[in-house]
């Protein structure tokens, strides 16, 4: 798991902008950030990038999903494809936002799976690259790798463009 900044005032605003204002080209510019925190990877021909996928509803909402412009972005910088089809939302799940860390792991348990005749495509990349914009707790991330491992994925690891200090809950 790798993010490029701390979650400060600057970043939350850049990720707001990208994911509440309607801005989906701020991602280029949260990618530019991103670059310089590739993961490693043992083939770099054998890499594809993850986003995180959308409830539809949200992406009903939003037009678009701020996750899969961040894999987009850094897809064109870094010459590696992007799979926004491998990975899907099984079931719509509150907004982590305002959830503890406990709740957060049983908000996303089981919200993620493969697509429909996907995985013949885990077969086809040696790493996955699950790309979101900020990690706080981790439990999206680690509930969308547990999916792709289950799918028989070897090798998953996590991209983020900002890491949040996870706040002291009472």
């Amino acid at each position: 798991m790798r993010s490029a900044v701390w979650l400060s005032e600057g970043a939350q605003q850049a990720v707001y902008a990208l994911k509440y204002g309607g801005l989906p080209r701020i991602a280029d510019d949260l990618a530019a950030a991103m670059t310089g925190v590739r993961p490693h990877a043992n083939e770099p021909s054998g890499v594809a990038l993850i986003p995180i996928p959308l409830a539809t509803k949200r992406l009903r909402e939003r037009g678009y999903n701020q996750s899969e412009a961040l894999a987009r972005a850094l897809a064109r910088k870094w010459r590696i494809p992007v799979r926004p089809d491998l990975l899907v939302r099984t079931r719509e799940t509150p907004t982590q936002t305002a959830l503890t860390p406990g709740t957060r792991l049983a908000n996303v348990a089981g919200a993620f799976g493969l697509a429909n005749d996907q995985r013949s495509m885990i077969n086809d990349h040696s790493t996955l690259i699950i790309v979101d914009d900020v990690f706080t707790t981790g439990a999206t991330l680690a509930e969308a790798a547990r999916a792709l491992e289950q799918a028989g994925a070897s090798r998953v690891m996590g991209l983020t463009f900002a890491r949040a200090a996870i706040p002291d809950f009472i």
